[in-house]
């Protein structure tokens, strides 16, 4: 007698009209509340520079001596792209994409004629949730073997860090025994830098 109603009831739905408006969407964009936030939080300032300063640098590196600027130059909740400036050096900008399993943190490197540095694209990618205003981006599979291939292993291990705070934005480096932190200041802005190598306004 079960079999009997079963089989009614499928005989029963064949025959319910469907509606001929199919809805026609993309696939959905998905991240985590706290990812969500932290992409907001950097939006907010989007079109802003900022002026920023090496807070820890151990062991110390070259480089960094110029003015430290970070423009957040293109926002969106799926992309965001920051020039970092150093003085006259324009070759660096950090692109943060939504994935759908997390966020992406890559390193553009330029050289002066806009063509792209052997050391480039380079970064990681998120493994938890983090925080509203804290992510971490430990290296990823295509950063580590383009560490080995130009011939420094020891970078496999990096880890990039960023925070946003109501008056600070950091950007850190750790691995074992390397440490690198710029801190910039949210609360006063500058003048807008110059377009980064490579790029088009």
């Amino acid at each position: 007698m079960k079999n009997i109603v079963f089989l009614t009831s499928i005989a029963v739905a064949s025959f319910v009209p469907f509606s001929s408006a199919q809805v026609i969407k993309p696939a959905p964009q998905v991240t985590t509340q706290a990812q969500a936030e932290f992409f907001a939080a950097i939006n907010e300032h989007c079109g802003n520079s900022y002026a920023g300063e090496v807070t820890v640098d151990t062991p110390a590196s070259d480089g960094f001596e110029g003015p430290l600027i970070m423009h957040v130059r293109k926002c969106g909740d799926a992309k965001i792209e920051i020039p970092f400036h150093v003085g006259s050096d324009h070759s660096r900008t950090w692109i943060l994409t939504q994935t759908g399993s997390g966020i992406s943190l890559k390193h553009d490197h330029r050289k002066p004629d806009g063509n792209y540095d052997p050391l480039t694209m380079y970064g990681g990618h998120t493994i938890d949730k983090g925080y509203p205003t804290a992510q971490s981006f430990p290296a990823d599979a295509y950063s580590k073997e383009l560490f080995i291939e130009l011939g420094v292993p020891q970078s496999n291990t990096n880890i990039w860090q960023m925070y946003i705070h109501d008056d600070t934005f950091t950007y850190r480096l750790i691995r074992e025994g390397r440490e690198f932190r710029v801190d910039f200041d949210l609360t006063e802005t500058v003048d807008t830098p110059p377009t980064p190598w490579g790029y088009a306004d």
